[in-house]
């Protein structure tokens, strides 16, 4: 395991990390580290890559970004904590979570899944190229689920109905193991049919959204 990381970038998966790895008793300082952990955004890994001299190794947290980012570095692994952060949240964000490495070589491997057990995270190895399938399955799950709720919302408002309301259905939805339950699980169609109706008259501009994942829900 590392004994000494620097950690380039102190947002939120940054200072996450950084706090975790203090509790674990890992050195976290500012040059001259066994690790060098760029928690920057994605567009600027390249270059922050390019900036650092080849020696310790190096490692970025995004999910969608290829290691060939990390270029000229050969001592190189991804490590991507598959969890939605929020600044100051400190480091039990991170407890229960999984995170995905990539990794070119087993050493590489075998210290991406230390750091990742370390910080309290599940690893699992996710393979180059199938970076971009997995990050659009983490977006779904996590930044869609935004968009349903502000949907959902948006409905609810409408009917009157205080949209906080939602928020006890859709944990317990997930509680439940995602087991469908509702109207398109019975196969009841004039429902649905009902809900476009409704949807059409009173905020038209989302019946698409509707219309969408009902036909993804019926298949």
């Amino acid at each position: 395991m590392f004994e000494s990381v620097q950690i380039v970038g102190r947002g939120r998966v940054g200072s996450a990390i950084a706090a975790r790895l203090a509790e674990r008793g890992v050195s976290v300082v500012e040059d001259a580290a066994e690790l060098v952990l760029l928690c920057v955004p994605d567009r600027s890994i390249a270059e922050v890559a390019r900036s650092i001299e080849p020696g310790p190794w190096i490692a970025h947290t995004s999910g969608a970004t290829p290691l060939g980012a990390l270029d000229p570095h050969t001592r190189r692994f991804g490590l991507h904590p598959l969890q939605t952060l929020v600044p100051g949240g400190g480091a039990a964000q991170l407890d229960g979570s999984y995170a995905a490495v990539t990794a070119e070589s087993e050493d590489a491997r075998r210290l991406g899944f230390t750091l990742a057990e370390t910080l309290g995270l599940e690893p699992f190895e996710l393979a180059e190229e199938a970076r971009p399938v997995y990050h659009a399955g983490a977006a779904i799950a996590s930044n869609y689920l935004v968009t349903l709720h502000a949907v959902a919302s948006a409905l609810f408002e409408e009917a009157g109905a205080p949209p906080e309301a939602l928020v006890p259905l859709m944990r317990r939805t997930i509680e439940n193991g995602f087991e469908l339950t509702g109207p398109i699980a019975r196969g009841d169609w004039g429902t649905v049919d009902a809900h476009r109706q409704a949807i059409r008259r009173v905020r038209p501009e989302l019946e698409p959204v509707y219309e969408v994942l009902a036909e993804a829900t019926a298949r």
